[in-house]
């Protein structure tokens, strides 16, 4: 497939050979596929009902499935969303020329807001070739709502109120509504924006109360819950990362495993430690700095050497 000036305006996650890849697909369906795959010898084609991409690379099939928009059933991308336009709503009815003479707090409340779903989609999308930037986008996220949150409790005090206790009604009211499983598999982008109207219409008791306390201290307790959500989520993320690794890493163990079957196919020598075929490598540093070597293909696990 030839690449073209047609706009990405999707992802697809597979797990191929061990590993996630992403590939971005255009208005036309056509996979955009990432630098790695262009130096071997592939193709793509789908299934009947398209649920279901197939990679043939060097004559062998490898099965993906396909995976959308995958922020789109995170619950932390919904709750995100619903604060979002909530706080645009809030700053709508309740910041004007003289209580914010500038547009400044306005701009401010709701740029904090937008960043918080923006950067989780930005970072769930980035998370097959870089987990540690996924957990850097998230905690971002995380940020801006500590700062959004803060920007509320200063509302209320500057009414002289203060937040809910944890401990009241209204508190655990708020706290306690759940919120709906996304049950989309087409249409995303149509049915999550329905599916996020509808989570949000669980807190109008609140968010429609027309009473700027009350809606302060609402969107309160949704920032703090969101928070709570992303630790969460940030944790989760680096539990995959101790275990799986990251797509370099991957990316690596392939190179060096058809190194190794390349040096076997070439009658290399073997290594003297665990017997394993050595592979040719240059010293890059030291005085042997642009010299060639035997080196064991299991390297690091081994650190058998040859001269050549």
């Amino acid at each position: 497939m030839m690449r073209n000036s047609i706009p990405c305006v999707g992802i697809i996650r597979i797990r191929c050979k061990g590993f996630d890849l992403s590939l971005s697909f255009n208005l036309r369906g056509q996979i955009r596929h990432p630098y790695w795959y262009r130096r071997q010898k592939y193709s793509f084609f789908r299934n009947a009902d398209k649920k279901v991409l197939f990679l043939l690379v060097k004559t062998k099939v490898y099965e993906m499935q396909i995976n959308r928009f995958g922020y789109y059933w995170l619950d932390t991308w919904v709750m995100a969303n619903v604060i979002q336009l909530a706080t645009q709503d809030f700053c709508a009815r309740n910041l004007n020329h003289i209580n914010d003479p500038c547009g400044r707090q306005y701009d401010q409340m709701t740029q904090a807001a937008r960043t918080v779903p923006a950067n989780i989609a930005e970072g769930n999308s980035r998370h097959s070739t870089s987990k540690e930037t996924e957990m850097r986008l998230t905690d971002v996220a995380r940020a801006s709502l500590a700062e959004l949150a803060n920007d509320y409790v200063n509302w209320l005090m500057r009414h002289e109120e203060i937040p809910w206790s944890v401990k009241s009604e209204e508190h655990q009211n708020v706290s306690n509504i759940p919120l709906d499983r996304p049950t989309y598999k087409d249409d995303v982008q149509h049915l999550s924006s329905i599916h996020i109207l509808k989570q949000k219409h669980k807190f109008d008791a609140w968010l429609c109360s027309k009473n700027s306390i009350t809606e302060a201290n609402c969107l309160l307790v949704l920032c703090n819950r969101l928070i709570m959500m992303l630790g969460k989520q940030i944790e989760n993320q680096l539990e995959a990362f101790k275990e799986e690794g990251g797509f370099a890493e991957a990316l690596s163990a392939e190179r060096l495993a058809r190194r190794a079957e390349q040096s076997a196919q070439t009658d290399a020598p073997l290594c003297p430690k665990c017997g394993k075929p050595m592979i040719k490598r240059m010293a890059k540093k030291g005085k042997n700095a642009g010299n060639a070597f035997w080196s064991c293909s299991s390297y690091p696990e081994c650190d058998g050497t040859r001269n050549v």
